[in-house]
């Protein structure tokens, strides 16, 4: 299959790896100085080139708030039978877009904030259910049989509900630990690791953290979050040792059936 993979950023150079041994592919970036290490493929920095290659299935791999322009930019040079797909795992717009344009689509959502892509055997993707069929043959195949990958698929509507509690709650919840912090000479083991969890998070662009937080969703995992914090203050501030066990024994239940 001829594949064509726009941006030379991080996930890009993923994508390429692992896909130029067994495909026909090119990889996109309107920054040559990118695509300086990117080997065993077509480098194009011009459009004429995508025209010329004419893709069976087109890997959007730039940041996010850029998915939808590099879409636009190439849309006009693909062939009508493209399949067009985005790793991106956040998707406002993203729906109406695919289905404005009349093309087929394929939505399979990976991009870890901490992952080793090298030991990914822990990881999860998501396959949007909605689609193009082959497109997502390919990336289930792609992702659980070559990659290792636990595949899950969704609708749009039911990822909406997945992301708000599975990226909104960990994300709100560093926020707050973010936002009350301060400098520690000697920090202990937990505080670093909750430190490093932070600097990962807020480490990734500004356009991702908003979508995830504007998802319909998420206010209302916010407003979960604020009312147990409200609990906990109550508890120690009433020095409610029945009632903090009770507190924790719940809470350590819920993590525990999560495992």
């Amino acid at each position: 299959m001829r594949i064509l993979i726009l941006g030379a950023g991080k996930m890009g150079s993923f994508f390429t790896d692992i896909l130029s041994f067994d495909h026909e592919t090119a990889v996109f970036d309107t920054d040559p100085k990118r695509l300086r290490f990117m080997y065993n493929t077509q480098r194009f920095t011009a459009e004429e080139e995508i025209k010329e290659f004419r893709p069976e299935l087109v890997i959007n791999a730039v940041s996010l708030k850029h998915t939808l322009d590099a879409f636009r930019r190439v849309l006009p040079l693909l062939p009508q039978d493209c399949i067009l797909s985005d790793i991106a795992s956040v998707k406002t717009g993203l729906k109406d877009f695919y289905e404005a344009s009349g093309r087929r689509y394929a939505h399979p959502m990976f991009g870890p904030t901490f992952a080793n892509l090298g030991a990914l055997h822990d990881e999860n993707a998501v396959i949007i259910t909605e689609g193009d069929y082959m497109g997502r043959i390919f990336f289930r195949d792609l992702y659980k049989n070559r990659l290792g990958l636990n595949v899950c698929e969704y609708t749009f509507e039911e990822h909406d509900e997945t992301v708000a509690y599975s990226l909104s709650i960990p994300f709100v919840s560093t926020f707050v630990f973010s936002a009350v912090m301060k400098h520690q000479d000697a920090p202990g083991t937990t505080f670093k690791r909750h430190l490093r969890i932070a600097r990962g998070v807020l480490g990734e662009d500004d356009c991702l953290l908003r979508e995830i937080l504007f998802n319909p969703y998420t206010v209302g995992q916010v407003r979960k979050i604020g009312s147990e914090m409200e609990t906990l203050a109550h508890l120690i501030e009433q020095k409610d040792e029945e009632g903090l066990n009770a507190f924790i024994r719940r809470i350590r239940k819920n993590v525990c059936e999560g495992l």
